[in-house]
């Protein structure tokens, strides 16, 4: 699979890795993916307990972690136009295409850095 940013970590779901984008800088954060369309990777935001989707062309998955990437908040589905307020203790969050989350609340995420 390819994407804009190149694989920076890959995430692990059902023996499937989705590439993931690790998003560090302002401009990365800010537009995450919005205004993209067939997304076939994910992105992940650190230190990040809140999102929206404005401006979202597509439904995401949003998974929410603690810094050893244990499962605290999932959104399944995710429509645009939604707010997530700050959510307590979340130190990842991962933007993935709809659809492609099997994991649960305290499950521990698998990834390859």
């Amino acid at each position: 699979m390819y994407n804009e940013y190149g694989d920076d970590m890959k995430l692990i779901i059902e023996n499937k890795s989705i590439p993931i984008k690790k998003c560090t800088s302002f401009k990365d954060k800010l537009f995450g993916v919005m205004f993209k369309k067939n997304i076939d990777y994910g992105i992940v935001l650190e230190k990040c307990g809140s999102i929206h989707t404005f401006f979202m062309k597509e439904n995401i998955d949003v998974i929410m972690t603690d810094k050893n990437y244990k499962v605290l908040f999932i959104y399944n589905n995710l429509t645009k136009n939604k707010v997530i307020l700050p959510k307590k203790n979340v130190y990842y969050t991962f933007e993935i295409p709809s659809g492609l989350n099997n994991y649960k609340i305290n499950d521990k995420l698998k990834t390859i850095d």
